[in-house]
């Protein structure tokens, strides 16, 4: 089978151990999913800033109204801290769903490309040496790369033009 062709069948968790999942958690699932994407796209929007900082300002300025109390304290840290708690496992399955993403289109590309290495497939679950044996490795390559000063040899525009009609021809 050719590398353009072949297809790596990864095995779901319910397909490894036999088990259908139950409906509602798949549903569960899809939408903690969607949650977590909505949040963390709309998070660093600066429509959430301004509303942040808003909602610090008014706590700010009704201090006086409540005389500074525990309680008025107690307002902002509370929700601070609830908003924090909360965003940290939202923000937190958005980035594996997008670790994932990559690793998988990386491994399309190594799996892919004639000269790469097949071992590189799955090079997360490496140990943290055999990842810094790839690093010193890899370093050694970079050296090598910038002693050609030229970087139109490796990376010109014609080069590109010429692998992008050869894969609209496949």
């Amino acid at each position: 089978m050719s590398k353009s062709t072949s297809t790596r069948n990864v095995a779901t968790p319910a397909q490894r151990t036999g088990h259908e999942p139950v409906r509602h958690q798949h549903a569960l699932n899809r939408a903690f999913s969607d949650i977590a994407h909505i949040t963390s796209r709309e998070a660093g929007r600066p429509w959430v800033f301004v509303l942040a900082l808003t909602t610090i300002l008014v706590w700010a300025v009704t201090g006086p109204l409540f005389e500074f109390s525990d309680t008025w304290q107690l307002v902002i840290n509370t929700g601070t801290t609830i908003v924090t708690f909360l965003m940290v496992f939202l923000i937190q399955r958005s980035q594996n769903k997008d670790a994932l993403a990559i690793h998988l289109k990386l491994n399309e590309l190594v799996a892919a490309l004639a000269g790469a290495s097949n071992r590189l497939i799955d090079a997360e679950s490496f140990s943290e040496k055999e990842l810094e044996m790839l690093e010193r490795h890899f370093s050694e390559l970079a050296k090598l790369a910038r002693k050609d000063l030229d970087l139109s040899q490796s990376h010109s525009v014609e080069e590109a033009r010429r692998r992008h009609s050869a894969k609209a021809q496949e």
